[in-house]
């Protein structure tokens, strides 16, 4: 990849005078950063991206959006940290997708990731950007699916320009030649941190990584990102453009946070109440364990509240079947392990539930960001019933600059609701 000098970024550096909106553009306001300009139209994409991005109802880039796709689009390598429900996903769909010149039965892009869910939404996200790009074809492979289905798909002239999915599955179609890594020009971790800090994904992620070609554009994303981690990242890439949210801003604006002292055995009852009490569109509750979430989710049932699980014993289909189901809104409470907390986007979810308490502060930053989504309004309350919870709880205050205080007896419902 030939590389940049400050130079050629001149146009994208300076901030520009942006003039205040006026009648019925003043009334919708917007959260968006106002030193640069206002809109798409700025990073001169494809008109095709242009008309899909209207019809997706995006009036403004995020600010993550903002840093990031003009230099994305110039073909840097990139390594972005940024808060969850920011848009990081845009910036690397669109800044292929305004790249690609899709050449017929050529992979052009790689696009790796943890979990089967986060594969399957990010094939989404692909397909709603091309709509109008008609000759652009994407795939999702991942494991639970006969990989003579997947054969198939990369053969003929079917062949899917993108490809998204698990690195298992995409590393053993590349090592048996199925997958033609020789055209790919764009190479992509969403949720890095889960890929390469397992040494075991990273090994995976390394030999897919090395069965592409020298010359190509690398970027990484993720919503919190260890030092150590970092620089696993950084060796992967050549000379790379780094954006990072200081960790004391990683919480989330509009997302209200409270935790419940209570004990083990009074868990169930809260739960009840909560859900008795509280309104909500949706609902995602936070267990440890694939047996607690089974038990959690059939007690709900019982108690008559509509709730579904999704955890990693299910069959893939079922999974997949499931999370299309509550994104569709045909259910409203969510009985989940940690395999939803990272990257899932759920629009209508506004309250998340920790039942049992999440390990870390990071895994805490991330259950929590299913709520409150890019300026959205949101709810989260966790239980802590043991000296370990509290110390979690006291890590994530300390280290994210938040307040997480105890439950009060009513909340004002615009709080957490957005009209």
């Amino acid at each position: 990849m030939a590389e940049l000098n400050d130079d050629d970024l001149v146009d994208y550096e300076e901030d520009e005078a942006v003039e205040e909106p006026k009648g019925e553009d003043a009334k919708k306001g917007g959260t968006y950063s106002g030193i640069h300009a206002s809109g798409f139209r700025d990073f001169l994409l494809k008109a095709e991206l242009l008309r899909a991005i209207v019809d997706c109802g995006f009036e403004h880039p995020s600010e993550v959006q903002h840093e990031c796709i003009p230099q994305a689009i110039l073909g840097m390598d990139m390594l972005c940290q940024a808060k969850s429900g920011m848009g990081k996903t845009a910036v690397f769909v669109l800044s292929t997708l305004q790249q690609l010149e899709p050449k017929e039965q050529t992979v052009g892009a790689i696009i790796l990731c943890h979990t089967r869910e986060l594969a399957y939404q990010i094939r989404n996200e692909f397909q709603r950007f091309t709509q109008y790009l008609k000759d652009v074809k994407t795939e999702v492979l991942y494991g639970g699916v006969p990989v003579s289905q997947h054969k198939d798909l990369l053969k003929g002239p079917n062949c899917p320009h993108i490809v998204v999915g698990t690195a298992g599955r995409v590393l053993q179609l590349v090592r048996e030649k199925d997958l033609q890594t020789k055209g790919v020009k764009h190479f992509i971790l969403d949720e890095c941190d889960q890929m390469l800090a397992q040494l075991d994904m990273r090994r995976d992620v390394q030999e897919i990584f090395k069965a592409t070609p020298h010359e190509k554009q690398v970027m990484m994303f993720s919503a919190t990102l260890a030092d150590d981690v970092r620089e696993v990242c950084k060796k992967f890439m050549q000379d790379p453009m780094e954006i990072f949210v200081d960790d004391s801003k990683l919480t989330l604006h509009g997302l209200q946070q409270h935790y419940i002292k209570l004990a083990e055995n009074e868990k169930n009852r809260k739960l009840n109440e909560l859900l008795d009490a509280l309104e909500f569109n949706q609902v995602v509750v936070f267990v440890k364990s694939v047996n607690r979430a089974i038990q959690l989710d059939k007690l709900l049932q019982e108690c008559n509240f509509p709730s579904v699980a999704i955890h990693a014993s299910m069959k893939q289909e079922e999974r997949i079947k499931m999370y299309q189901n509550f994104k569709d809104f045909k259910h409203r409470i969510l009985v989940s392990t940690d395999i939803w907390g990272r990257g899932i986007d759920i629009e209508r979810v506004n309250i998340v539930v920790n039942y049992d308490m999440p390990d870390s502060s990071d895994t805490y930053l991330h259950r929590v960001g299913r709520a409150g989504r890019f300026g959205t309004k949101g709810l989260a309350i966790t239980f802590a019933s043991d000296e370990n919870d509290a110390k979690v709880l006291e890590s994530v205050q300390s280290r994210f600059e938040v307040s997480i205080t105890e439950l009060p007896e009513t909340i004002d419902v615009s709080s957490y609701m957005t009209a």
